[in-house]
């Protein structure tokens, strides 16, 4: 259902408003560019700083440009259960084919809250839902016995494991077996993922560099050596590219390495503040040596 290059999209600003003509060129983009789905208004799209009636449109701009020719998993968490029931509903009515919901950040769940956050959401929509667990961000980990629990629910399809940790990959393999979605959220990690059983990425790289993104993500499941190989070279240009995007505060990045290839501006919302020169220089000299740029 859910594999492949999947996008974690940005949102374009301009003078502190949603840059619609931006955001759409930028989904044309990727439908052009070989991207398996799109994934807005999650971390990379600044969901914690856009108010509802801008998140409500970037998910519907993103279904209304996508018509169905690839998926739209819609960002939906968060750290209130009742607010991400009422995304998800939302995003469940604009016709998304998922939902991506991040564990509830700040107020620190236990295990078994965060089991009933889930299933409540998973109580109120018929969409499948990709757990995104990423401690580094929300200062929670849900456990791999959590997940099994949870994926006896019927719409719990996945997760997008930012944990950074390969062996985790291989639990949740071992008990909830191969029929339960393995993204990671970590770019660096995409090629060694997919060797050990993942079936793809919801990427932040992707923005800027959706052919290489994709291709490495197509070849890394191939059964022929040659490609599995190609798939270790893209994956090789990449890394410094990876590397770069996470110098700072992502998306701020990202954002500028955007404005390079002229897609957006590099504005974002506070607390974030654009990167420094220094990391403007990282960036633009990972995304020579990738030759996205001259």
């Amino acid at each position: 259902m859910f594999k492949g290059s999947n996008v974690a999209l940005i949102t374009p600003f301009k003078n502190n408003q949603l840059d619609v003509d931006s955001y759409i060129k930028l989904i044309h983009f990727h439908l052009k560019n070989g991207t398996n789905g799109l994934v807005p208004a999650g971390t990379t799209g600044e969901s914690p700083t856009l108010n509802h009636k801008e998140h409500e449109q970037v998910i519907e701009l993103c279904i209304q440009e996508a018509k169905g020719k690839i998926p739209v998993i819609a960002g939906t968490g968060s750290n209130s259960t009742e607010e991400a029931i009422s995304l998800t509903r939302h995003a469940e009515k604009a016709g998304a084919d998922g939902v991506l919901v991040v564990t509830p950040y700040y107020n620190k769940p236990t295990q078994e809250g965060l089991y009933q956050h889930y299933k409540a959401i998973n109580d109120n929509t018929s969409l499948p839902i990709i757990i995104y667990n990423i401690p580094s961000r929300c200062v929670i980990d849900m456990s791999v016995d959590t997940m099994s629990k949870l994926f006896e629910l019927k719409n719990i399809a996945g997760v997008k494991d930012a944990t950074g940790d390969l062996n985790r990959l291989d639990q949740t393999i071992k008990k909830l077996g191969p029929e339960f979605i393995q993204l990671t959220g970590e770019d660096g990690l995409a090629f060694e993922f997919n060797k050990r059983g993942g079936v793809g990425i919801i990427s932040v790289t992707a923005n800027i560099a959706p052919k290489l993104c994709s291709d490495m993500q197509k070849y890394s499941k191939s059964k022929s050596d040659n490609e599995i190989k190609e798939a270790e070279r893209i994956d090789q240009i990449l890394q410094p590219l990876h590397k770069s995007l996470f110098i700072e505060s992502n998306p701020a990045p990202v954002k500028y390495a955007a404005k390079l290839l002229g897609m957006c501006d590099d504005e974002i919302r506070l607390p974030l503040v654009k990167i420094k020169k220094e990391t403007q220089e990282q960036v633009k000299k990972a995304l020579s040596s990738a030759k996205l740029i001259s």
